[in-house]
């Protein structure tokens, strides 16, 4: 039975964490992995909210780190949908870090991930809602989106590039 569509700040979620000396590495800085871990954590909560049931994992999009996050720096994850398929949900996540007193305030990473709704009885994917974006940029993210998904169909076998509709106008090989 679909759902009644959302609106993409109903979902929205912000998460904060202060990185402690367990985190880190030898050099100080938050590991690579607890971060993945935090970013999975704030997107699967945004993605439930969104979908009203449970969600699991499917993909997360390249993740670059382009600043390093430093231990005693607390860190801030906000995640929102992007746009819903047909069982599954694109989550934009944007992770910023500052000093404890909100000093040397920076952007250090972002990614998309993508999630399957289950239905709560037989565990098996089901219809998600779709995505009412109203900013202009989540009206920019929600167009992109169909370009993202076959982008990571195609790498993992899912998808012939000759079968991506959105996105044979970038390959001038493909008729």
């Amino acid at each position: 039975m679909p759902q009644k569509p959302k609106r993409v700040v109903e979902s929205k979620t912000m998460m904060t964490e202060l990185v402690m000396p367990n985190d880190t590495n030898p050099l100080g800085n938050l590991m690579g992995g607890y971060l993945m871990k935090w970013m999975d954590i704030a997107c699967s909560i945004c993605a439930a909210k969104h979908c009203e049931a449970h969600v699991v994992t499917v993909s997360v999009d390249h993740v670059a780190f382009d600043h390093p996050i430093h231990l005693g720096d607390v860190i801030t994850l906000e995640a929102q949908v992007t746009r819903a398929f047909n069982t599954s949900v694109e989550v934009y996540v944007e992770v910023f870090a500052a000093t404890m007193t909100g000093e040397n305030h920076r952007k250090s990473n972002h990614a998309y991930f993508t999630f399957v709704s289950l239905d709560s009885q037989s565990q098996k994917p089901q219809q998600t809602p779709e995505v009412i974006p109203l900013t202009a940029e989540e009206k920019k993210r929600y167009e992109s989106a169909p370009r993202r998904r076959e982008i990571r169909l195609i790498l993992s076998g899912r998808m012939k590039v000759e079968n991506a509709t959105n996105l044979k106008t970038y390959f001038t090989d493909i008729k």
